[in-house]
C-alpha cells in the first residue's frame, strides 16, 4: 500500500520559515531593545549632568553656599530631555538631579506578528560638584 505523500515538504518548509524568522525577530529586535535601553540611560544620565548646572551663583559668590537652585536645575534637565524628543521626570533633591526617560521602541520584525512596540526606561542621577579637588591621573 502506498501513502500519499504530496504536500509534506510544504509544511515543513513554511514551518521552519517561521521559526527562523520568530529567531530573527528575537535576534534583531531584541539587540534593538537593548540598545534603545542604553540610549534611555545616557539620556538621563546627561539631563542630570544638565540640570546639575544649575549652580546658585549668586549664594556661592556672596557667602560661599554651593547648592543648586532646584527649579532651575529641573527645568534644564527636562530641557535636555526635549531635545532628544522623549519624556521624562526630573527631581532636585538637595546637590542631586534624578532624572527618569521613558519612550516606547518600535519592533521591526516581531512587529510583523503583532508586537508594536517596547516600553524603555532609563534612570540617571548627578550630583553638583565645586570642581576639581585633586589631580585624577
Amino acid at each position: 500500500m502506498r501513502r500519499d505523500e504530496r504536500g509534506q515538504v510544504t509544511a515543513f518548509v513554511v514551518v521552519f520559515a517561521a521559526a527562523m524568522l520568530l529567531f530573527a525577530g528575537l535576534v534583531i529586535d531584541g539587540g534593538l531593545v537593548l540598545a534603545a535601553q542604553r540610549r534611555a540611560a545616557n539620556e538621563a544620565e546627561a539631563a542630570a549632568r544638565a540640570g546639575a548646572q544649575a549652580v546658585d551663583i549668586d549664594a556661592y559668590r556672596a557667602g560661599g553656599d554651593f547648592a543648586l537652585q532646584p527649579e532651575q536645575a529641573r527645568q534644564a534637565a527636562l530641557g535636555y530631555l526635549a531635545q532628544t524628543g522623549h519624556e521624562g521626570e526630573a527631581a532636585v533633591v538637595g546637590d542631586r538631579v534624578s532624572v527618569v526617560v521613558r519612550f516606547r521602541q518600535p519592533m521591526q520584525i516581531l512587529g510583523i506578528g503583532g508586537l508594536g512596540s517596547v516600553a524603555v526606561t532609563g534612570r540617571g542621577e548627578a550630583r553638583a560638584e565645586r570642581g576639581v579637588t585633586r589631580a585624577e591621573p
